[in-house]
């Protein structure tokens, strides 16, 4: 057959579409890609490697470092920052300049940190793929690097190999492969290689061919290949994982910037028209000039950025010890305002692992007990423990599940693993958990022959010699197709013939497993006379079975889940599950956890293939099961969501979860079983793959808010109280009441550490209780700023009444000096109801935040030692405060945090 140019070949590789290959004859495949059977020659490789390109996956163009590092100066908070702290340095405070420059650094340094990890996702898909693979080149096969496949390859296949490249099937013998990476199916794949007629088949159904990063269960196959690197399954991934990572600022992000661009204008208006008045009022230009760029800095909290960044890192640390690894800091922020989770089905809500749970033999019907393809669990009936005359009809079906089986169990750092077909590995498990030792079995029936499964028989049979020398065939199957060859019945009372009523009890127990969602296996044995193997054929061997049993088996919802789904319902969080696996299981698995309801619909990616971005964002609020889909489709559906306004996480564990969970505001990877594809793309990683451990996080995540948005609340309050006082004295024609020196030090004082401390408060325990908040709603609502207005009123009212009382009999210096101490007794008093928005403050045990008693206590006893200390009275040119006016200054800081906390008890009373 003459070969197609290299050229045209990657052409027409590159044209053809994955759905189109399996509609192809193997015939037709080879033809259109100018191979043949005996493979392509070293030459026609090789101009087809120099046209195609290397069997590679692309990896994004690399940001440089510094540019990476510059990025985190965008913000336009940073800026009024940086500002702040060259005025504060103009203004020879040191100390103010140095502290908010540090904050910018150390924001900047973890922001960076952030960014360099990321992209790492593309690197971790090119680990997946095969170093190296057999290819057949010029009629002899060869082991090649991966990166040197091509077009019209023709691939070797064996069990345990790693696929190197897209591939149609041109001979296969027994082949399964496992996808689940791909496709989010569990179970190993059934290959064939005969021509498919559906135009549009899912991925998981197009059984002729191959994927890249696939790997082979059992049997061998040959298969030329269709799609190289980027044009791969595997490629289109890492294309969608590119798309994708080009992420949109977090919700907190975005309030922050927001709330950025108001403060800027709000301040510069306000100075400059308090420096308007002023010069108005006659006010010398100097001392005016001073004031209001103190007043600029005062305006400013400093120590929000600080406050952010101490908030999200101590909820790392407190999600770390609940299970879950946060890759990002905003992330943390992000799990609280998440309103719609869309989680996968395999190793997410469910373990991951096949695992049987009902065992039917002899009439009876037997519960087994345990998850994956560890040894915990038991067969029970109704609930109770088997009893000894149960064991004999277990151990006949155990042996047929054990003795007809080339799978083996491992365990590697304390998890039990299948090497082989999951399948056979669940019923290896469920065989010994009846009764069965494969030590005993493979030493007392020796195996003798094997016919192996294929898709057409849809069975598999093990033929092993008894002790007496006769043989006996053990046969695994679909239950409709085994019942087809049996005659006789295995019961309590021995075998006898199989009669229709049989027929029919076994089909309807076979109907009602089925209905479960459970996968159904039917086992059976016939014995044979001495044969040899070329004698044993299928048509000799597989007829005149004994019909013993069935096995129902699926992979299981985790026990927790359920808890955990009913735990975001309560917090009116969405949870919607997106599957590769068939929609039947997928619904039956969402029912069973609480996730679907009567009225919730159930979609599969071919109907997505069929509609629009705009219909299926109307489309999915009313869909609890997306199945049958795509890495592709699922990005879809996360954007769908986000154009309804929704703050989705993304969970998952497979290739195909990467892309849309990279796509998502926060993506959530499965530490023991995700890829790590998936936690290079991922936000966040749950250590013990527990769905609870996300609700936990989404916990912590509200929580963390709650307290960046009180402490936000505390700052601005105390702000607004100081620019308050200084623009009714200007207005009134009073002296200006505080010096730029002491609106640094109450800044320092009162917006630093206890701010901090307050950032660091416990969660509300009423905190899952609430809506989530939604993607428009601002950090500062009506509420929120009617109660700053209000607390900035009393603070300013009763400084400004101190101040006033003060100047009609003491001098100005000591005028000052008391409106300065009582502002800073009010800050510090109000920093304890800043706990809570609700809860009054005696109500709040101090016991929760020891950290702002402590420094609150200090803070007092540093200001009052301000008044004692002729040096820092001198410094702070302020005077000297009796003991007793230290208490009567006390006692009036204490009025707005008792007006503050009395409004809380009247709103809870209405």
């Amino acid at each position: 057959m003459p070969l197609m140019p290299a050229t045209e070949a990657a052409s027409s590789a590159r044209r053809s579409t994955e759905a189109a290959w399996h509609q192809l004859s193997a015939d037709a495949t080879m033809a259109k890609l100018g191979s043949a059977p005996e493979g392509l020659s070293r030459e026609e490789a090789a101009a087809r490697l120099e046209a195609q390109g290397p069997n590679e996956l692309r990896e994004g163009k690399r940001i440089s470092p510094l540019r990476i590092f510059l990025a985190q100066f965008k913000s336009l908070i940073v800026w009024i920052l940086i500002a702040a702290g060259a005025v504060s340095g103009f203004l020879g405070e040191a100390a103010d300049a140095i502290a908010i420059l540090a904050i910018v650094a150390l924001n900047a340094v973890i922001g960076f940190h952030q960014e360099y990890q990321a992209g790492k996702s593309i690197a971790a898909l090119k680990k997946m793929t095969a170093p190296q693979a057999k290819v057949r080149r010029g009629g002899q096969v060869s082991m090649i690097p991966a990166a040197g496949i091509v077009a019209g390859d023709i691939l070797v296949l064996e069990a345990g190999d790693l696929v190197a490249a897209d591939a149609r099937l041109l001979e296969a013998a027994s082949l399964k492969c496992i996808e689940a990476a791909l496709t989010g199916e569990s179970k190993a794949v059934a290959k064939q290689s005969a021509t498919l007629d559906e135009a549009e088949l899912p991925l998981g159904d197009r059984d002729n061919l191959v994927f890249m990063g696939t790997s082979v269960a059992t049997g061998n196959a040959t298969a030329v290949v269709v799609a190289t690197a980027m044009n791969t399954e595997l490629g289109r991934i890492a294309g969608l994982l590119e798309a994708a990572g080009e992420e949109e600022g977090t919700p907190l992000q975005k309030k922050l910037e927001s709330f950025g661009r108001v403060l800027i204008w709000a301040t510069l208006g306000i100075v400059v028209l308090l420096f308007t008045v002023g010069l108005l009022r006659g006010t010398e230009r100097l001392e005016l000039f001073m004031t209001s760029i103190s007043l600029a800095i005062a305006a400013v909290p400093e120590g929000l950025p600080a406050v952010v960044t101490v908030a999200l890192a101590l909820g790392v640390s407190r999600m770390a010890r609940r299970r879950a690894l946060v890759r990002s800091l905003p992330a943390v922020e992000t799990l609280g305002s998440t309103t719609v989770i869309c989680t996968d089905k395999t190793g997410t809500l469910t373990v991951g692992d096949m695992t049987v749970r009902t065992l039917h033999v002899a009439g009876q019907t037997y519960e087994v007990t345990g998850e994956g393809y560890g040894p915990h669990g038991e067969v029970l009936i109704e609930g109770r423990k088997c009893e000894s005359w149960h064991a004999a009809d277990l151990l006949a079906l155990a042996s047929i599940h054990i003795g007809c089986n080339n799978a083996h169990l491992v365990e590697e750092d304390g998890m039990w693993k299948v090497i082989g077909d999951p399948t056979e590995g669940a019923l290896l498990v469920a065989g010994a958990k009846a009764g069965g030792d494969r030590r005993n079995i493979d030493g007392d029936l020796p195996k003798h022959h094997e016919l192996p499964f294929d898709s057409d028989r849809k069975r598999s049979t093990v033929i092993r010699r008894l002790p007496d020398g006769r043989l006996r065939a053990l046969v695994n199957g679909a239950p409709d197709v085994l019942l087809e060859r049996c005659t006789a019945i295995h019961t309590r009372d021995g075998v006898r013939p199989l009669t229709d009523d049989d027929r029919s009890e076994l089909a309807a127990r076979n109907a009602e497993m089925a209905r479960r969602a459970l996968r159904v296996l039917g086992s059976a044995y016939r014995d044979l006379d001495h044969a040899k193997p070329a004698e044993l054929t299928i048509d000799a061997v597989e007829h005149d079975l004994v019909f013993v049993g069935f096995a129902g088996m699926q992979d299981p919802p985790r026990r927790e889940a359920r808890d955990a789904v009913a735990k975001c319902r309560a917090a009116s969080i969405r949870v919607v599950m997106i599957t590769g696996d068939h929609p039947h299981t997928a619904e039956a698995v969402a029912r069973d956890l609480g996730i679907a309801g009567d009225e919730d619909q159930v979609v599969t990616g071919a109907e997505l293939d069929r509609i629009s971005d705009e219909a299926l964002r109307t489309l999915v609020p009313r869909v609890a099961v997306f199945a049958r889909v795509t890495a592709e489709h699922k990005l879809r559906i996360v954007r769908a969501w986000k154009d309804n306004g929704a703050v989705v996480a993304m969970t998952g564990d497979g290739v195909n979860d990467a892309p849309a969970m990279k796509g998502a505001d926060i993506g959530i990877a499965m530490g023991k079983s995700g890829t790590e594809v998936t936690k290079q793309a991922s936000d966040m990683i749950v250590t013990d793959d527990n769905f609870a451990s996300i609700v936990a996080a989404i916990e912590e995540g509200r929580g963390i808010y709650d307290n960046i948005r009180q402490t936000l609340h505390y700052l601005l309050a105390g702000n607004a109280g100081e620019l308050l006082l200084m623009a009714v004295c200007l207005a009134i024609a009073l002296p200006v009441p505080l010096l730029p020196l002491h609106l640094l030090w109450i800044n320092l004082v009162t917006d630093g550490l206890p701010a901090l401390c307050l950032a660091t408060d416990p969660i509300d325990a009423d905190v899952m209780k609430r809506r989530p908040r939604t993607r428009s709603e601002p950090m500062t609502d009506h509420h929120f700023i009617a109660t700053l207005l209000l607390t900035a009123c009393l603070t300013a009212g009763v400084a400004l009444a101190v101040y006033v009382h003060a100047l009609k009999n003491e001098s100005i210096e000591t005028a000052r000096t008391k409106a300065f101490a009582v502002l800073v007794f009010a800050e510090l008093l109000r920093s304890f109801g800043a706990r809570s928005a609700t809860k009054p403050v005696w109500r709040i045990p101090l016991s929760g935040n020891l950290l702002l008693l402590i420094v609150v206590s200090i803070s007092f006893i540093l200001q009052v030692w301000i008044h004692h200390s002729p040096a820092l009275s001198e410094l702070l040119k302020t005077s000297m405060v009796t003991l007793p006016d230290c208490l009567m200054l006390l006692a009036a800081g204490s009025l707005p945090l008792l007006v503050l906390e009395c409004l809380k008890l009247m709103r809870r009373s209405e």
